[in-house]
């Protein structure tokens, strides 16, 4: 293998910003592209709208939601570490089938917790994947609102397959949350239902008020997934491209697989790898990208306000993003993060929003000045969000860092 080139943190966090399309403004045309990246997340929901608009500031919610619903260029789907994620239709075997394990491959980092509810019930994961697999099917006739009710309809539908002596056990309170709303059995199938969504057995559906439904791939699309057998090679090369120089243990992270799958999938790129010393380390990146790496050019929109969970900051090497390890923790949190403020691509603030009727206020807090004349263009970025959100631009308060 060929000596690493040497890169710096300035070139990876330039190149990062144009392959997410972040260095300049896109048309609403090239939704498509953007989302295909690394996918978007949709938790909170409508995060993913976000995302769209700092990328597409031309785009409207209502073309984001025909793209979504009716049109069905988009598909919404339990997907890389468990969460919603929106990415292009045609590329579901990418998003879905290349994340399911091979046998010895799990857990997920997202059914670790289910072991309380095997124990009790006295079953194997394999037995109750299969259970919840089964009673999944119904998903082909109907649709199901809200995550609630999917948990519930699922296991009354799994419960007539069990033995007599593990139906009392099934229906028991669960042991997670609340148990007033929540059987064991219903516990099991919300664990379970983020591998059955690797097979198609279902995705989300329409949103009908605050609650989306779910159905299966085929009732959705009309089509089962198109079969890809480049598929997991193809997954690989989002994450380099999205998030490389990388290396394998930021792939199973990202993915929130176990190292032994993802030592299985970064194996079948293998041969389109170069080594990059970053910061003193050495990472991995597509042979392909390494021109667009080392010949990075500052971004024409420097400036960019972006959502919670936006793919930019999915990196795993967030120190290129945001030094300080304390301010980390402000941005990175176990629950609610906030919007970011990024500068050259690197994080300088953040900000979060209250509707206050059909106002939003905005609460900022830098965690460095931003060169003169740039705080207006602060202000006028938040009123064009709010716009986008059908909303007046409220009051704006600065927090001390």
């Amino acid at each position: 293998m060929a000596a690493a080139v040497q890169v710096t943190a300035e070139q990876v966090r330039r190149y990062r910003l144009a392959v997410h399309h972040l260095d300049h403004p896109c048309p609403p045309e090239q939704l498509l592209s953007a989302a295909g990246v690394c996918g978007f997340q949709n938790s909170p929901p409508g995060a993913w709208e976000t995302a769209a608009f700092v990328r597409m500031p031309q785009c409207t919610r209502s073309g984001l939601q025909a793209a979504l619903e009716q049109e069905k260029t988009l598909l919404q789907a339990w997907s890389y570490r468990g969460v919603p994620v929106i990415f292009p239709t045609e590329e579901s075997a990418v998003f879905l089938s290349a994340l399911a394990a091979q046998p010895g491959e799990e857990p997920w980092i997202y059914t670790r917790g289910i072991t309380l509810a095997l124990d009790f019930l006295g079953m194997m994961w394999e037995d109750a994947l299969a259970l919840v697999e089964q009673a999944v099917r119904l998903l082909d006739g109907c649709a199901v609102q809200s995550k609630e009710e999917l948990d519930r309809v699922l296991a009354a539908e799994a419960v007539a397959l069990l033995p007599a002596e593990q139906r009392r056990r099934w229906n028991a309170p669960s042991m997670y949350g609340r148990p007033d709303r929540q059987t064991v059995g219903g516990a099991v199938v919300s664990f379970a239902l983020r591998p059955c969504a690797f097979l198609g057995q279902v995705v989300f559906g329409e949103r009908r008020g605050t609650h989306p439904t779910f159905t299966s791939y085929r009732r959705w699309t009309g089509h089962t997934i198109p079969a890809d057998p480049q598929a997991e090679q193809k997954l690989v090369r989002k994450f380099l491209h999205g998030y490389g120089p990388a290396a394998q243990v930021d792939l199973a992270a990202w993915l929130g697989c176990t190292p032994r799958q993802a030592k299985r999938l970064w194996q079948a790129v293998k041969e389109e790898l170069v080594p990059v010393q970053k910061e003193g380390k050495t990472a991995y990146l597509l042979e392909n990208d390494l021109p667009a790496l080392t010949g990075a050019r500052p971004a024409e929109e420097p400036l960019v306000l972006l959502g919670a969970h936006d793919p930019y900051l999915d990196a795993r090497d967030r120190t290129f993003l945001l030094e300080d390890t304390t301010l980390q923790r402000q941005v990175w949190r176990t629950v609610a993060n906030p919007n970011v403020i990024l500068f050259q691509g690197q994080i300088v603030g953040i900000w979060k929003t209250k509707a206050v009727r059909n106002r939003m206020d905005v609460t900022g807090k830098l965690f460095e000045p931003l060169p003169s004349g740039w705080e207006k263009q602060l202000l006028r970025k938040v009123e064009a969000y709010a716009a986008f959100r059908g909303m007046e631009p409220g009051i704006c308060r600065q927090e001390q860092a």
